[in-house]
């Protein structure tokens, strides 16, 4: 079975996850900053850390990105039913 570790901020607006994304890949701020600043997922203490987990365990958009796109990248804005996503691939095997 397939697993990824990823990290994700969640946000309530995707012009603001658009901006957090512009900040990111700028290098204005880390993703770890962003999710401890901005995201309203548990997670986001921890640098929006998810741990590993596998294909089916998360809601459908993520698992799409996760277990197909590009390892080390920041992908989105993904929405789902909880808003707004940025996702980072850490890992996948």
């Amino acid at each position: 079975m397939a697993t990824a570790s990823a990290r994700h901020i969640l946000v309530n607006d995707e012009a603001f996850c658009n901006e957090l994304k512009e900040k990111i890949n700028s290098g204005e701020i880390t993703f770890a900053q962003a999710a401890q600043e901005n995201s309203t997922c548990p997670s986001g203490a921890n640098g929006g850390e998810l741990g590993t987990f596998g294909q089916g365990q998360m809601v459908p958009e993520f698992d799409k990105v996760v277990f197909n796109d590009e390892v080390g990248v920041v992908h989105g804005p993904v929405q789902t039913q909880f808003g707004y996503h940025l996702l980072e691939i850490t890992e996948r095997s």
